[in-house]
């Protein structure tokens, strides 16, 4: 088909292709959601000085890890039906993505929450804070503004893991440009347009975690406040008067 036909048959197809970016979004957002949850589960268990509690929680984290997402997938959505367990395919794909990137953000938590100085556990102690809010009020707070590059690294990974989601029946982003290319005949047209869609929904999604991280950075004083980033004019310190 020619260009003019490949812009028609997508104009046709650009009401289906919305539906799937939706499903697409559905599956990023409430996967993050429960994948944040469960690092910081298992990211504060991993560090915990009790035994049992620290071997479980790797236990999970590695076993997540270590097995392919795919067959994951697979396993909620057609392993599961054998034992009377039947999910939607919905259900399945944030199940697995949940689990499997939850997995490896269990590792950011637990390495941003080591990384924090040990005078501020000392100090928070010393402030007559429980663990819970030592950890809460002093200790999250900083490990949070480390955790936020890496943690964005995997939610967009988790934005392209959802591809996988057209293999258990789901009209997805990934599904709906298959579509075009069967309609069109064109597949560098058609995964052009998907590359493209998805680099914006991908940029989208990094804006927003880089804002986070902004405001994290500076409600710890060690960076610039969002007021000044998007200031019209740069804040300038206002010279200290001097005494005579």
């Amino acid at each position: 088909m020619d260009f003019g036909s490949n812009i028609e048959a997508l104009t046709s197809a650009f009401p289906r292709i919305l539906d799937g970016i939706l499903v697409t979004l559905y599956l990023t957002v409430g996967s993050a959601f429960f994948a944040f949850l469960l690092a910081v589960s298992l990211g504060l268990a991993a560090g915990a000085k009790n035994l049992i509690l620290r071997g479980s929680s790797r236990v999970v984290i590695e076993f997540f890890r270590g097995t392919s997402l795919l067959v994951q997938l697979f396993w909620f959505f057609y392993v599961m039906p054998l034992f009377g367990y039947r999910l939607e395919p919905i259900v399945c794909g944030i199940l697995a993505l949940s689990l499997n990137y939850g997995a490896y953000g269990a590792e950011v938590v637990r390495g941003a929450i080591a990384s924090v100085p040990r005078p501020q556990w000392e100090a928070a102690t010393a402030l007559n804070f429980s663990y819970w809010q030592r950890l809460r009020r002093v200790i999250f707070p900083q490990a949070w503004a480390e955790m936020i590059p890496p943690l964005t690294n995997l939610l967009i990974q988790l934005l392209k893991g959802t591809a996988l989601a057209s293999y258990i029946l789901l009209h997805d982003l990934t599904f709906e440009i298959e579509q075009l290319r069967r309609t069109t005949g064109d597949t560098l047209f058609a995964f052009g347009v998907g590359l493209v869609l998805y680099f914006i929904v991908g940029y989208v999604l990094t804006l927003l975690m880089n804002a986070l991280e902004v405001r994290a950075k500076s409600r710890l004083g060690t960076g610039p406040s969002m007021r000044e980033i998007f200031g019209l004019a740069p804040v300038i310190d206002k010279p200290e008067e001097v005494k005579t």
